[in-house]
């Protein structure tokens, strides 16, 4: 079940990053850059001090380090090929002191497990920027099979999972993708149903 889980999520996460990648070139996304950046920033952070609190190696948190590669691919993808709206805002700007203040906290503690544990929560405020984006245009700008496989990855990856760090990381990317998923469902459906009602009121006007 090791075994599985492993090439399981490496599988999903590369076929998720290929996937994103053509989907930015093609402009038929507009990712948040400053979500990414702060992903990249968080995620070496995790997978650093996870390795550094017990004997576990890269392999032991499967998602953190798969994450790792992703998460920067695609940060250098958005700034290549990103438009303009996928810029930094007051709002992202705000998250990424956040992030800030937490990196300078473990450099002067070295306090590995503690440091963790709150960057897992930076990576919770690391998806308001692409959320407030959803709630503001009203919209969804974010891919649906990229999110449903960055749904399903953590869930295998607690099969290879070794220790309290590396559960909390999957458990907490799956709640966090659950909820952006849900909030996109949302999105489209309101959408579905205007377009719906519009149609509606066209023919009973004539």
């Amino acid at each position: 079940m090791r075994e599985f889980s492993i090439y399981s999520v490496t599988l999903i996460i590369f076929f998720i990053t290929v996937r994103y990648i053509w989907l930015l070139v093609k402009k038929k996304i507009k990712p948040t850059l400053a979500m990414w950046i702060i992903f990249s920033i968080a995620i070496i952070m995790s997978l650093i001090t996870y390795l550094s609190e017990g004997n576990y190696g890269l392999f032991d948190n499967i998602m953190n380090t798969v994450d790792l590669i992703y998460v920067v691919t695609i940060s250098i993808a958005i700034f290549i090929f990103g438009d303009k709206s996928s810029r930094f805002s007051s709002f992202d700007k705000g998250c990424l002191v956040m992030v800030l203040i937490i990196l300078i906290f473990w450099i002067f503690t070295q306090n590995h497990k503690e440091t963790n544990i709150l960057i897992q929560l930076i990576l919770v405020i690391a998806y308001f920027p692409v959320v407030k984006r959803l709630i503001d245009s009203k919209e969804n700008s974010e891919p649906f099979l990229v999110w449903i496989g960055m749904l399903i990855a953590p869930v295998i990856s607690l099969l290879s999972s070794k220790g309290l760090l590396a559960t909390i990381y999957s458990i907490r990317s799956l709640i966090c993708v659950g909820i952006l998923l849900s909030l996109m469902l949302r999105i489209e459906f309101i959408k579905k149903r205007n377009q719906q009602n519009s149609k509606g009121h066209n023919v009973a006007n004539p």
